[in-house]
């Protein structure tokens, strides 16, 4: 009796660790036909940096858009060195990201990390800065405003303001970085119309409002007397040489006219109190388009090699009626 029951028992069991074959068949049904898990999207980001107003917004607003959209984002801060960026991307490379998107600290020597990308499958977006490179296959666009233009319009509204008689002192950008490079292209381009417009010295100060005032400091040691305007490639030059400016007795905003480019609040907040007087804006808030542009790039859409972001001018009269509305 003992011994039948035993064999029951084992019988029982065995069915339960042993499925039947169609058991087994539509166990296998079930899980051909359940969705798969969507795969979550990589990117790597090297960043210039965060050397500006500016560049912190930037980086805000495409990691800010990453995290919305459930993107894992990478993120690499080149500390304003190129040996850094190409040391990020080759990183990203090796982890086998989904796209990398790049804000290049210069415009050259990018070809051999490019390429391995290319190689590797990987779209590499450009952001704010371009890139020369023999084969422009090796990045897909670049999502950037047209640096050129704005040192027209600056030039422009400057010819304008001074009636077209200006000793000018240039504060230039970071050397070999695309928006220093054509920043100042722009501007001459359009002050060759006006031949009393003159630009008496232009020295680079990197972007940074500490090298500003600085390189302001040393124009007003050697040519105070000769001071009439001041282009700046960016806000925060111009902000340092606005406290360089006062800290000599200067005037600026009325006895020296500043104008610069990017429209950060910081520049608003200049304008409203009558000290720069005028700023040309470079919208920074490029996360969205990054990321719509990959989802097209990796869907297999084409996308333009250029992708352009609008600007315009802002002067001192409007300032105080449009910086609340400022989001950067």
């Amino acid at each position: 009796m003992r011994w039948l029951i035993a064999v029951a028992l084992f019988a029982l069991v065995g069915c339960k660790q042993q499925p039947s074959e169609k058991q087994q068949q539509a166990a296998e049904g079930a899980g051909a036909g359940a969705p798969a898990a969507a795969k979550k999207l990589v990117i790597g980001f090297s960043q210039v940096g965060a050397e500006s107003a500016w560049r912190t917004a930037e980086t805000k607003s495409i990691r800010g858009e990453a995290e919305k959209r459930g993107v894992e984002l990478k993120f690499a801060d080149a500390q304003g060195k190129q040996a850094n960026q190409i040391n990020a991307l080759t990183s990203f490379i090796a982890q086998k990201v989904d796209a990398i998107v790049l804000a290049p600290v210069v415009e050259t020597g990018w070809e051999s990390v490019l390429m391995q990308a290319k190689e590797a499958n990987i779209p590499v977006i450009l952001v704010d800065r371009g890139i020369k490179v023999s084969d422009e296959s090796l990045y897909t666009t670049l999502i950037a405003s047209d640096f050129v233009e704005e040192g027209r319009m600056a030039a422009e509204w400057l010819a304008k303001k001074t009636n077209g008689k200006a000793n000018i002192f240039e504060l230039q950008g970071t050397t070999g970085a695309a928006p220093a490079i054509d920043r100042k292209k722009g501007f001459e381009e359009a002050l060759k119309k006006y031949p009393e417009m003159t630009i008496i010295k232009s020295q680079s100060a990197d972007f940074t409002r500490a090298k500003g005032k600085e390189v302001m400091e040393a124009f007003i040691k050697s040519d105070r007397e000769k001071i009439q305007a001041v282009y700046a490639h960016n806000d925060d030059m111009a902000l340092g040489a606005i406290q360089a400016l006062e800290e000599a007795g200067m005037n600026p905003g009325k006895d020296v006219t500043l104008i610069s480019i990017d429209g950060v609040k910081g520049a608003f907040e200049a304008m409203v109190a009558g000290k720069l007087n005028a700023t040309v804006e470079c919208n920074p808030l490029m996360g969205p388009i990054v990321f719509d542009t990959i989802t097209k790039v990796k869907a297999g859409e084409k996308v333009p090699k250029f992708i352009q972001s609008k600007d315009q001018l802002f002067e001192q009269s409007t300032a105080a009626q449009v910086i609340s509305t400022r989001e950067y």
